[in-house]
């Protein structure tokens, strides 16, 4: 990995003196700027080419996220199932049918997982703890690149990249290491601004009136 002051470094040399001093930005500084969010909720639409499918295949739900750790992922389309994970544990819900489990028994999900929640957070040492951690570009759009650091978790995933906007995630691709690769594009979604209370309608009085 790269780290923030040597990519600082490479970003700024040979510029002049009052350049030098502006602040990298790097891992730090985008898990503060995610961190000051505590929750959310999105619109999500996603792509997933598989190996043996002829056509890519898409699902379109929503997201929700409350820090620490709990993350929800309602799918509507092309049918409707929800995932909910709190923790190491994960509740799948299709149809009638119910299913936990523990999270890290699905090394793939788990990595997904972990990625989104230590990022949506702006938990840096979580995302350290399973990732090799890369931070390119600027607060305005910048790019996470995650690369499993553990070999069985690698034999699996080859990387998990996010692309964002300020605290704002706007995609999310998940490479496969046999060629598998999912595209989530993602749309926050903004409360309605509140209307303004209706004020009674005052006429002023005719002249010459007497009140």
């Amino acid at each position: 990995m790269v780290g923030g002051a040597v990519w600082a470094w490479a970003l700024f040399a040979g510029r002049p003196a009052a350049a030098q001093g502006a602040a990298a930005f790097d891992l730090a500084a985008l898990m503060a700027l995610l961190a000051q969010r505590k929750s959310g909720e999105a619109r999500f639409t996603e792509e997933r080419t598989v190996t043996g499918f002829d056509s890519p295949l898409r699902a379109s739900g929503t997201l929700s996220f409350t820090a620490p750790d709990r993350f929800a992922r309602q799918t509507l389309e092309p049918q409707r199932e929800r995932m909910e994970v709190a923790g190491n544990q994960v509740r799948l819900e299709r149809g009638t049918r119910v299913r936990q489990m523990a999270l890290d028994a699905v090394p793939e999900l788990a990595a997904l997982i972990e990625g989104l929640r230590g990022t949506l957070s702006g938990n840096g040492a979580l995302l350290r703890q399973h990732f090799e951690v890369r931070v390119t570009g600027q607060a305005r759009l910048w790019t996470l690149t995650l690369t499993p650091h553990d070999s069985a978790l690698a034999a699996q995933v080859r990387l998990l990249q996010i692309v964002g906007t300020g605290a704002d995630l706007r995609t999310v691709e998940l490479q496969l290491a046999g060629g598998d690769r999912s595209l989530m594009t993602i749309e926050a979604i903004t409360a309605p601004t509140p209307a303004a209370p209706a004020r009674a309608a005052v006429t002023a009085p005719a002249a010459g009136s007497s009140r």
